[in-house]
């Protein structure tokens, strides 16, 4: 088991930044990426970021690509999204994941294992 705990959200101004982390503990020797995941009220939930544990490929939503940054942190095993110039559509609970293989690519939430509980970001125009 993989545990994961969001911290960092809370309300920010439009053109602003934010920084949410994302703490794992447990089996993390077994994970072989982690993402971060965004869900909307009255919307599905979507990709926003994922990172490779071992070689830290980083991989974006077109929607946040060139101001979100993803990060790791492996002595710490720690992640991190840097957010820059967030827009109020970026408003949502955020969630980081992990997952241990690459059944269903980095962008697709069926793929992940593991699951944290949530942060709300909200950004104010």
């Amino acid at each position: 088991q993989v545990q994961l705990v969001e911290s960092g959200g809370g309300l920010v101004q439009a053109g602003g930044s934010l920084r949410l982390s994302c703490a794992t503990s447990g089996r993390t020797f077994s994970v072989y990426a982690m993402g971060w995941f965004r869900q909307a009220p009255g919307k599905e939930r979507e990709f926003v970021a994922a990172i490779s544990w071992s070689a830290g490929s980083t991989y974006y939503a077109d929607s946040v690509k060139g101001r979100f940054t993803i990060s790791r942190d492996k002595a710490k095993n720690m992640v991190y999204l840097q957010m820059n110039s967030p827009k109020p559509e970026d408003t949502a609970v955020y969630y980081c994941a992990a997952t241990e293989g690459l059944g269903y690519g980095l962008r697709d939430g069926h793929g992940y294992d593991y699951w944290g509980q949530g942060t709300q970001v909200t950004v104010s125009s």
